[in-house]
């Protein structure tokens, strides 16, 4: 176990070059720094952010491997046996400058726990401004990617997974057009460890090719004052959901990690203004009708 778990946390690692490198690629204006850190009860990790470019006003890959032991009040909410612990994955959000670009948000981890190891993760698109084609290109790329290894791979369920956790009950909307989500792969034994870290790796490659057409597409777009304030707004939800609901977010605050890491999801400017409601046919209007679980694919 304590094998995958090592092929895991490097597989990890090189990940997170790999999708830094084509980001920076991307953006060309500017290019991430890396800073390592190391957690006082265990482990450690290296944050890679890219601020105030040209295509991202800010994005984060973050890379981390740590261990120590659970709180017992967590630990009695998770497979395994005992507190002890051990945790690697890479884990990024994008907030582009452009409100025609979409924000995204992966993230891939493996954990032990005692006698018990599991995988975990998932890739969701937040657009400001809709467009179907997008929503359907990046859900077919992670389908894809899923149905390559199935039955480990399952993108109707973990569709449907997204959806119902990237859900903000307090607005009753969707945080965007979703993707997949899954978590707990393996911990059952229902699949073999070794198929299930397959899985992971080429999902986690995936993102990129989902992600990285979209952004370039629709950079060239123009937008104005108008565009902008909307995507500041609608930030605001991305912000609300991280803070209040996000189970990274959770385990990262209850397992004392790096705060500047937790936090690295959130958008570098937002606005809550009251009670505001788009012009009813304007393509803002049209987002709102979108923030629904909606079967994209057809299948």
């Amino acid at each position: 176990m304590s094998d995958l778990f090592d092929r895991a946390a490097k597989f990890f690692h090189e990940l997170q070059t790999d999708i830094c490198r084509s980001l920076a690629e991307l953006d060309a204006a500017k290019d991430f720094g890396a800073d390592a850190w190391q957690r006082p009860g265990g482990g450690g990790g290296v944050a890679r952010v890219l601020e105030g470019g040209a295509v991202f006003e800010k994005a984060g890959v973050n890379w981390s491997n740590v261990e120590g032991d659970l709180p017992a009040d967590l630990a009695s909410h998770m497979p395994g046996t005992g507190t002890s612990f051990r945790a690697a994955g890479v884990s990024l959000v994008l907030h582009p400058r452009s409100p025609m670009v979409p924000t995204a948000h992966a993230n891939f981890r493996c954990i032990a726990k005692g006698d018990t190891i599991w995988f975990g993760g998932g890739a969701d698109l937040t657009p400001y401004y809709f467009h179907r084609e997008d929503a359907v290109h990046f859900h077919q790329t992670l389908a894809g990617a899923c149905d390559r290894h199935k039955p480990v791979g399952d993108y109707d369920r973990f569709k449907a997974w997204c959806d119902e956790y990237f859900f903000l009950p307090h607005r009753q909307e969707t945080r965007g057009v979703g993707g997949v989500f899954f978590d707990y792969l393996g911990a059952k034994g229902e699949h073999a460890p070794e198929q299930v870290f397959a899985f992971v790796q080429d999902i986690g490659r995936a993102f990129v090719p989902a992600y990285r057409p979209i952004a370039e597409r629709r950079n060239v777009e123009p937008y104005g004052e108008t565009e902008r304030t909307w995507q500041l707004r609608r930030r605001g939800r991305y912000v609300e959901f991280n803070l209040l609901y996000d189970r990274g977010t959770i385990f990262g605050l209850k397992t004392n990690g790096r705060i500047e890491s937790i936090l690295m999801s959130l958008p570098p400017l937002t606005r809550w203004d009251y009670d505001i409601s788009p012009q009813p046919g304007s393509p803002e209007a049209e987002l709102l009708t979108q923030l629904r679980a909606t079967n994209w694919l057809g299948r």
